[in-house]
């Protein structure tokens, strides 16, 4: 499934071949939380903002509409249109961070639904076939995210549980992927590291699940309100005791420079909400750095968001008419914003993937770090 084609480093170059098409690595993961890019940008318009991979969420989709509505519908594929690889995330995180009353058990976890307050029960065996129902290409198994900082003793029993519940999660897609009425036969499970910030906790549980055999392996539990350097220092931790023949996702990462530290560690794949939201609120990424779009200073700019870019919207639109837009509360311009800042991501990990191929991933780290964070 996972080809290793070239190394820069510790830079990985590979491909990810699934049912749903290939997927250029490193690559990073355009969040679809509940089937739809937030900032009125649908599937349709992916394809022309270089996007790989749609990433929806199961918590959410569970809720609303349901995930027996989708698979009805012919599963999520179908019903959002995309056509390529869609991962869907476990849920896990959704239940730690949304929920306000959740009662962990062995057997999973009940918790009250944010948006009614109905009582939910979802544990490993819920969460897979959810995704089943769901059809996604990667399932993400189920685990818990815990806080950071967390309480040593409390971190390994919650990492010992995690495991446990990773043997089930495996049990149950064999399961659910050898049913006749399963929307994708050929689902794969990623497992996912925790251990909050400690050392040993990481690299033992790094260890064990290495040994299952998945299709893949990600780092969850990071972004979460620790600096940057303890989160380089985690990957660093990781990294040694994951498995070289298969795909590596850094979930919920980040901002360009976590990308490129992080690629520079190893890392394949990234999902982050960042590049929509700061849309959203007029923040925009370019490659001279970070730009606010309600700035006065853009008001007769007849230049486009980024002289650097060859996104639909610096093809068409100036910066003094982005900047009316959003004044005048006009939908249209978090669209436009939204529509960039996808564009501008997948073509950063595209220009990775060629500074990799070309051994010049160092030169464009070196050239790029200060910049791409830099407010202008």
């Amino acid at each position: 499934m996972y080809k290793l084609i070239k190394t820069n480093g510790k830079a990985r170059r590979g491909e990810i071949n699934t049912v749903h098409g290939t997927v250029q690595t490193p690559a990073f993961m355009n969040v679809a939380t509940c089937g739809a890019i937030k900032g009125a940008v649908s599937a349709l318009d992916l394809k022309e903002l270089r996007c790989q991979v749609q990433l929806c969420n199961t918590y959410h989709l569970h809720l609303r509409p349901g995930d027996e509505t989708v698979k009805k519908l012919g599963g999520v594929h179908r019903f959002t249109r995309w056509d390529g690889p869609i991962l869907t995330d476990s849920g896990g995180f959704q239940v730690f961070s949304l929920a306000k009353l959740r009662n962990i058990k062995e057997e999973g976890v009940t918790f009250a639904s944010h948006i009614d307050g109905h009582k939910i029960f979802m544990g490993p065996e819920e969460s897979m076939t959810i995704q089943s129902n769901l059809g996604s290409t990667i399932a993400m198994a189920f685990d818990e995210c815990i806080e950071n900082p967390a309480e040593y003793h409390y971190t390994k029993r919650s990492c010992d549980r995690t495991f446990r519940w990773l043997c089930r999660c495996q049990q149950k897609m064999q399961e659910l992927n050898a049913r006749e009425d399963t929307i994708n036969p050929h689902q794969l499970l990623f497992g996912i590291n925790q251990g909050s910030t400690y050392d040993d906790i990481r690299a033992d549980h790094m260890k064990r699940i290495a040994e299952l055999e998945l299709d893949g392996y990600a780092i969850g539990g990071l972004a979460v309100g620790e600096s940057a350097e303890e989160m380089y220092h985690t990957i660093d931790v990781v990294e040694e005791h994951m498995p070289q023949n298969k795909p590596r996702y850094l979930m919920g990462v980040g901002t360009p420079v976590n990308i490129l530290e992080a690629v520079k560690r190893g890392i394949d794949m990234f999902d982050c909400v960042m590049p929509t939201r700061n849309a959203r609120h007029a923040n925009v990424f370019t490659w001279s750095g970070r730009r606010n779009m309600m700035n006065e200073k853009y008001s007769l700019d007849t230049e486009p968001i980024d002289t650097q870019c060859d996104c639909p919207v610096c093809r068409n639109f100036t910066r003094a008419y982005i900047r009316h837009l959003f004044k005048s509360g006009e939908m249209l311009a978090m669209r436009l914003c939204v529509m960039h800042n996808v564009y501008f991501y997948n073509t950063l990990l595209m220009r990775i993937r060629q500074s990799i191929e070309n051994d010049e991933f160092d030169i464009f780290y070196h050239q790029y770090k200060e910049i791409l964070d830099k407010r202008i």
